[in-house]
């Protein structure tokens, strides 16, 4: 299969496409080389992982988006088959530092999923980044084409942001202000309730595992 490279050396043949080739030049031979070589992503494992952390801030949202064109392909090849994806610090891609090409891809996956047999998660812990591209008209469609709504304490500013974007009362206002750890207030369809998110004696026992691996591994 070709990679990135090979297409840029094919525009460089035309001093027409000066523009473009520069443009390109980062992720040939710059901060963003890893894009041009062949991948090692295993598609057919029932959880795949996207750790993107490492690619440093001015990178990231490049690595969030081209995996999440992967796994959309991926969930559309099979209507049949229940899928998720999740999405952490969907600010990345819908926030004032992206644009309403990569937004927009976003909210479509939030629109037709359900025709593909698949749900949709959409992490932040900022609510104010879900409203600060283009007045915050992806932010609301992805609200307004989510069947769940998950709100954990926030404090005064961002529970302003959020009652003009979802209609609050009052008494939940004062619900979201004061939530303590672990407690949401969760929106269902018309229902609007609180809850409280424990862990699982197997989460627990994952989580446990983790922390010794990693402890282990600093030790070495």
């Amino acid at each position: 299969m070709p990679i990135l490279e090979d297409f840029y050396n094919v525009i460089c043949e035309d001093e027409n496409l000066t523009y473009l080739r520069n443009k390109m030049y980062p992720f040939i031979k710059g901060s963003l080389k890893f894009l041009n070589n062949y991948t090692n992503i295993e598609l057919d494992n029932k959880l795949i992982v996207a750790d993107i952390h490492e690619l440093g801030e001015d990178n990231i949202k490049f690595g969030m988006y081209l995996f999440i064109d992967i796994f959309w392909d991926k969930i559309k090849k099979n209507r049949s088959e229940k899928k998720a994806i999740y999405m952490d610090e969907i600010w990345q891609l819908i926030g004032v530092t992206s644009n309403g090409f990569v937004a927009s891809f976003i909210y479509k996956i939030f629109k037709t999923i359900r025709k593909y047999g698949g749900s949709s998660v959409a992490i932040t812990q900022d609510i104010s980044d879900l409203f600060s591209l283009e007045d915050g008209i992806y932010g609301k469609s992805i609200l307004n084409n989510s069947s769940i709504k998950t709100f954990f304490k926030l404090e005064e500013e961002s529970i302003k942001i959020l009652s003009e974007n979802v209609s609050l009362t009052e008494k939940e206002k004062i619900e979201i202000a004061s939530l303590k750890r672990g407690e949401s207030l969760m929106f269902i369809g018309d229902n609007h309730v609180l809850a409280k998110v424990e862990v699982s004696d197997i989460e627990k026992k994952i989580m446990e595992e983790v922390i010794d691996e990693e402890n282990n591994n600093s030790n070495w």
